[in-house]
């Protein structure tokens, strides 16, 4: 895979979730990513994984037992040939298998050990079993997530898994490996999905510091108070979004709407209107379908958009035109992005199932044939 992090190696122990992202990010990306999946004596017990995976896109893979001594030995080996791991297990698990940040930076001291919780390795919560949508409340997220009146919403895992955690943990290896590039030493990265969640509430934190943003869920410009930044319902009962913030786009909302006569909207901030306005709004968007909407305010300044699901925006005319999906082995899936002008990135490869990539990863440790044979006999690799 080509792009910026070309020539990078990564290893990965296989996981879930935030752990994965980072590994397609960080794939996506051009770095060549070795997924460690767990193997018991043959291919039928490595752990089972679809191709069709999006977030295990783009690597290889290896099946080792690291239940046995060899396993974790030629785990280290993998290790000591790389750039960075990433693992996403409870904290100890991995010093509990003799793979851990002690043993791996002796081995490799320019190594970078990114470690993915939800609670980090330190504090009360550390040990406990938790999700995205545990991570989120605790970090002062999910309660500003709803409408007003009604029971925080999750937002999926966006937040949590794969913004607060693996996009975060993505930004800490690639600025930790820019770190050694320029002279420094391997180092461990603590990345735990309720520090990332709390940093991106950044913008919200500040709001409320300054006395603009109220805790009330509901009640705030950006939460579903205001009328002009919602989604609405259409006549076929499909949606569409306003984001109409500024004045001039106020306006144009108006006048694209038929609003320009009606004097209920000529104080766009008078928050005690907002209930009647976003009433009237209502009523008036469910005159029209959402491709008649589309007819009316798309390519305007209204700061307008349908409401797409995954189906439909892989083939709206805009993501068509920006390739923002490409096909992989038959299925749609988002490109990789951010997008660069010199070390373009490519088309990522199919997800690959377990220790599909084993013979040629032992070749890249100076291995054999011979010795794959013995470590598949041994039961060592699947």
């Amino acid at each position: 895979m080509s792009g910026p992090l070309s020539g990078i190696r990564i290893v990965e122990f296989a996981g879930i979730g935030p752990g994965p992202f980072c590994g397609m990010m960080l794939a996506d990306h051009g770095a060549e990513v070795i997924r460690i999946d767990r193997a018991t004596g043959s291919r039928g017990g490595s752990t089972p994984l679809s191709t069709k995976d999006v977030l295990a896109r783009g690597r290889k893979s290896i099946a080792i037992n690291l239940k046995s001594a060899e396993g974790v030995a030629l785990a280290r080996k993998l290790c000591a040939s790389a750039d960075g791991i990433i693992e996403g297990f409870r904290p100890g698990v991995m010093e509990r298998l003799g793979l851990g940040p002690e043993e791996l930076l002796k081995d490799n001291p320019k190594l970078i050990y990114g470690r993915m919780t939800g609670w980090g390795q330190t504090g009360p919560y550390a040990q406990a079993a938790g999700h995205d949508i545990n991570y989120i409340a605790l970090a002062g997220a999910l309660a500003h997530f709803g409408r007003k009146g009604e029971k925080p919403t999750p937002p999926i895992n966006m937040v949590g898994d794969f913004g607060g955690g693996g996009m975060m943990l993505a930004f800490g290896m690639t600025s930790a490996l820019l770190n050694v590039a320029r002279g420094g030493e391997g180092q461990v990265i603590d990345c735990a999905m309720t520090d990332g969640t709390a940093a991106l509430m950044g913008m919200v934190t500040g709001m409320k510091n300054m006395g603009a943003w109220s805790e009330e869920q509901g009640s705030n410009l950006l939460d579903t108070a205001a009328h002009f930044y919602d989604t609405y319902e259409t006549a076929d009962g499909k949606y569409i979004s306003i984001g109409s913030l500024e004045p001039q786009f106020y306006a144009e909302l108006r006048r694209l709407a038929g609003l320009e006569q009606d004097a209920d909207f000529d104080a766009q901030h008078d928050r005690s209107k907002w209930p009647e306005l976003k009433a009237k709004l209502e009523a008036l968007f469910k005159t029209k379908t959402r491709a008649e909407w589309n007819a009316v305010m798309e390519h305007t300044d209204v700061c307008y958009a349908p409401v797409l699901t995954i189906s439909e925006a892989a083939e709206h005319p805009h993501n068509v035109a920006r390739e923002t999906f490409v096909e992989i082995a038959g299925d749609m899936q988002p490109a990789p992005a951010p997008r660069y002008s010199g070390t373009k990135t490519g088309v990522p490869s199919p997800a690959p199932l377990p220790g599909d990539d084993s013979d040629a990863i032992l070749k890249s440790l100076g291995m054999n044939d011979t010795d794959a044979a013995a470590l598949r006999e041994a039961g060592t690799i699947a």
